[in-house]
């Protein structure tokens, strides 16, 4: 097994464990409280570490060894893991969810604490992962490797792990749980096989504010990569703005179970995958701008649509759509920072990067609950359920207007 099977194997695993996660963090949290801001809350610590810890995040990355800390980071979330079954496990059974507050406040504190530290963790482990990939291939195939990677990575996180999640939620809940940290004992074992050297080669260590300051001026004098982090940290707010409401949605608008809302998300999966896997031949056809701009004007009817959906059929043909054009959108994203930044700064613009990017995640949690909250003083739960789609796919023709122009020139000025 090459090193780049054995890294890609490795990163299948943990996303198996996120993946079952996806679907656990959000319904357990229903099983709580029937209050969408409350519900909310769980994704918004998973996610607020993203806005919180980036930054440290790129410097650690950039001063020690990529191999070691993401081992670490995986050791984090295994454990974090495992104290969220065993709590679940103490709790049970639950009470009935009420309309307001939540039917076992020591449960949910743990699920929100569980929460934060393995996005905490999750933060500096996909940093350094990130930054790990170019040491692995040649810079020509970046698009390649990114594309298998993120194929393995969606196998896992959005086509089997929801769908296995759903199923280890019926069959008994701490399962949800206590399965990812066997999960990431095994990534652990396959990256702790990978040879080679990821300590990145760097000059005189300085202060930790100049550091990141030098990071901050690369990423400065780049306009695309500017463009780039903004429209995607737009994108990523608009997607967790669905999130929780797809989910409370699912359950009283459309009557599915959870075995039926895991397929429903799978069907984004299969369309992310195939995004992944032709990212890179469509990016060859079109040209890489030509192609951010296709990928970024066909989000918004995706988060349109979901709003309109009848059934589960009809919403996970939507989630396919939106996945297919969010992943090829980022083979060439990825790809072009990766080789526009240099490996000594890798770690610290790629966090500088995200932390304008994924930091917007929180902020689309929030967004969410709040929506459907003060939509419920003016119309019925139904229809306030689904202003968070509404309020997504407006929100992204807006954005693809503001940034068309910008990222035809920032190729432009890439390859001019």
């Amino acid at each position: 097994m090459t090193a780049l099977q054995r890294f890609i194997t490795a990163s299948g695993m943990t996303n198996l464990a996120d993946g079952i996660a996806v679907v656990a963090w959000g319904w357990i949290a229903s099983l709580l409280t029937r209050d969408a801001l409350l519900v909310a809350l769980v994704p918004v610590a998973l996610r607020l570490p993203w806005f919180l810890l980036a930054l440290p995040a790129g410097l650690v990355t950039d001063r020690v060894d990529r191999r070691q800390l993401i081992l670490r980071m995986d050791a984090v979330r295994g454990v974090a893991f495992a104290g969220a079954a065993l709590a679940l496990w103490l709790a049970l059974p639950l009470a009935s969810a009420p309309a307001e507050g939540v039917s076992s406040p020591a449960l949910y504190w743990a699920l929100l604490a569980a929460a934060f530290v393995v996005g905490g963790a999750e933060v500096f482990r996909d940093n350094a992962a990130q930054t790990m990939l170019p040491s692995l291939v040649p810079a020509e195939r970046l698009e390649r490797a990114n594309g298998q990677l993120w194929s393995a990575e969606l196998l896992t996180n959005a086509l089997i792990g929801p769908a296995l999640g759903a199923f280890l939620i019926a069959l008994y809940l701490p399962l949800a749980f206590g399965l990812n940290a066997l999960a990431y004992g095994l990534a652990m074992l396959m990256v702790a096989g990978l040879a080679g050297q990821f300590r990145p080669v760097r000059g005189e260590r300085r202060g930790w504010k100049a550091e990141i300051g030098e990071g901050v001026e690369f990423l400065r004098r780049a306009p695309l990569l500017r463009t780039l982090a903004w429209t995607t940290g737009f994108w990523n707010l608009f997607h967790q703005m669905i999130v929780i409401a797809v989910v409370l949605h699912a359950q009283e608008n459309l009557g599915l179970s959870a075995q039926a809302y895991g397929l429903t998300l799978a069907g984004g999966a299969v369309g992310g995958i195939a995004g992944s896997l032709m990212g890179e031949r469509i990016a060859r056809a079109l040209g890489p701008a030509r192609t951010m701009q296709v990928m970024l004007a066909g989000s918004g009817p995706c988060f349109l649509g979901m709003a309109l959906a009848p059934g589960a059929w009809t919403l996970g043909l939507c989630f396919a759509a939106m996945e297919f054009s969010g992943f090829v959108w980022n083979v060439v994203s990825v790809s072009t920072r990766q080789r526009m930044i240099p490996n000594a700064l890798l770690g610290r613009v790629n966090s500088i990067y995200r932390l304008l990017a994924w930091g917007m995640m929180p902020v689309g949690l929030a967004l969410s609950g709040l929506v459907v909250s003060l939509g419920e003083w003016v119309m019925a739960r139904e229809e306030a359920l689904v202003l968070p789609f509404w309020a997504a796919g407006l929100g992204s023709v807006l954005v693809t207007l503001a940034v068309w122009r910008g990222i035809r020139r920032g190729f432009a000025g890439i390859s001019g």
